[in-house]
């Protein structure tokens, strides 16, 4: 006897965006037909709003392009492409002049050219900002404005996507839960925009939807991943106790003169590197690390250096610090290095594509090979400007080339209906578990004793995190980090192993792994609108 195991309404598009951060907005501004899919409203999620510090592009005076890709190789630590390096950078100018077609309104001097910031890494001040340090914020404010009006694309809110949907090897759509409803949306081409996974960690800057769930979806499918284990670990997160999302204190502060003491008062970094404060982000996390773990307290002191103006140059950072009592303008504040930013993620070409046909990624889910092993200041979403566009001209390029046929494949666990509700509170110990052991095993340095105590406390944990959307994804990218931490034998950017501690000249490329997929099972498109699968009854 055949009957239904589950069913499910399904729809079908020419492209779906998984995401509305700068980098999914812009695939989506960039198709002539579209749906896109984000789990808050629309730009409300993700890291691209919380982004301070700017976004680099050589347009000022006496800069170049080409200038700003040898920084960003430079700071790379020798694992920057550096064909992808020139190709965004030089796709910088472009995507400023949009953004600013578009409405963006990034700071100017008072003779009305831009008011460019130094950051660390940079040979020139080319860092654009908005709001002295709401440039991300600005940039969703423009892009949302204009996907609002786009009628090329349909935004569904409060939908979030827990699965691929794949036809042999070839991605064919998604599976979404909308108020504890599963749905099938079935396209041509998936364009996953889903962030990075910071917040696996316990000490973040990020907010809580940076988990890695498109990387967890690509690599249960079989997609290749490349270099999980360079994580950014931001140097100067607010040292605040119990927040789950710790206040990020930009770098553009250090930029404008701002300095790290300990609590007599000593600066550290200048025995440290020759550009001291400036220098790459690696060297000062580690750098902020030792301190607090010799029992010294860092603070980042900006009295003298900006004072006065703190709270017209730096208002987001102001607010912060207030609502945590402290005054910038008259007080230290303690810092914390925290997980920021990560370099690895799913393997893409320049294209965005991906190892699977159909499936395209773009933004902190992604290794394109610019980052490296460190990633250079503000060329986050630079990345995701330059990249959705040329995603888009991807995407639109191959349409028509797979239409969805009737018999599909998804990965069905018994309990997927279960990984679209509330998170119980025993799933969020599990969580929080698992990013305690990211934290402690695979945090700023590294050995291998830690890493491997971490990989088995995260793969013991892996039974009682599968019955969680939130927690699968953490455990797999947990699994991932540490495996990959643990091969890369030598110190490299971002990835510090104290039993290892310098870099090995013959890994100098990127790592890419190619994950099993988990068992895919077929469905049936009906002509009711529901996705089937045979099951056969004992």
């Amino acid at each position: 006897m055949v009957g239904l195991a589950q069913a499910m309404p399904v729809h079908t598009s020419a492209a779906i965006v998984v995401g509305s951060g700068v980098a999914g907005m812009t695939v989506a501004l960039g198709l002539d037909d579209c749906l896109l899919l984000t789990d808050t409203t629309l730009g409300a999620g993700g890291s691209s709003r919380w982004a301070q510090g700017g976004v680099a592009a050589a347009i000022g005076p006496g800069d170049s392009p080409a200038a700003h890709a040898a920084d960003t190789v430079r700071v790379s630590s020798g694992l920057a492409d550096a064909d992808v390096a020139r190709t965004i950078t030089e796709g910088g100018p472009r995507a400023i002049a949009q953004l600013i077609e578009l409405g963006a309104k990034f700071d100017r001097g008072p003779g009305g050219d831009f008011a460019y910031g130094q950051e660390a890494g940079h040979s020139a001040r080319r860092i654009l900002h908005a709001n002295g340090d709401t440039t991300g914020a600005e940039l969703v404010r423009t892009l949302v404005g204009a996907v609002r009006l786009a009628s090329s694309v349909n935004v569904i809110e409060d939908t979030v996507v827990v699965d691929l949907v794949r036809r042999g090897d070839r991605v064919v759509g998604v599976i979404a839960a909308r108020a504890g409803r599963l749905t099938a949306y079935l396209a041509e081409a998936v364009v996953l925009a889903t962030g990075g996974y910071a917040h696996c960690y316990r000490q973040t800057t990020t907010p809580r939807e940076a988990i890695g769930t498109g990387i967890t979806m690509a690599a249960r499918a079989g997609a290749d991943l490349a270099d999980m284990e360079f994580v950014q670990f931001h140097p100067t997160a607010l040292a605040v106790d119990g927040l789950d999302q710790m206040p990020l204190l930009t770098e553009a502060l250090r930029g404008e003169g701002a300095i790290l003491v300990d609590e007599s008062g000593e600066r550290y970094l200048v025995d440290e590197h020759p550009d001291a404060e400036l220098a790459p982000r690696d060297v000062v996390a580690r750098a902020n690390y030792r301190q607090l773990a010799e029992g010294h307290t860092p603070y980042l002191d900006a009295r003298e250096a900006i004072g006065e103006g703190f709270e017209e140059r730096f208002p987001t950072v102001f607010s912060l610090a207030q609502r945590h009592g402290l005054d910038p303008r008259v007080d230290r504040l303690p810092v914390s290095p925290a997980a920021h930013y990560c370099m690895g993620g799913i393997a893409v070409d320049a294209a965005g594509r991906t190892s699977l046909p159909g499936l395209w990624v773009v933004g902190e889910a992604t290794s394109s090979g610019l980052h490296g092993a460190n990633r250079l200041a503000s060329n986050s979403l630079l990345e995701g400007l330059v990249m959705g566009e040329s995603v888009a001209v991807d995407v639109a390029a191959h349409r028509g080339s797979a239409p969805v046929s009737a018999l599909v494949e998804v990965s069905v666990p018994s309990n997927l209906t279960a990984l679209a509700q509330v998170e119980s509170p025993e799933h969020q110990e599990i969580e929080l578990d698992l990013r305690r052991l990211l934290w402690s095993g695979a945090g700023v340095e590294r050995n291998r004793d830690g890493l491997q105590r971490g990989l088995d406390g995260v793969q013991a944990l892996a039974g009682a995190a599968s019955s969680s959307w939130r927690c699968r994804s953490v455990q797999t990218v947990a699994v991932q980090i540490f495996t990959a931490a643990l091969a890369r034998c030598e110190s490299r950017g971002a990835h510090y192993r104290t039993d290892m501690p310098m870099p090995d000249p013959a890994t100098t490329e990127r790592r890419i792994v190619s994950p099993d997929p988990v068992a895919y099972e077929p469905w049936q498109v009906q002509p009711n609108g529901l996705v089937a699968t045979p099951m056969v009854a004992a």
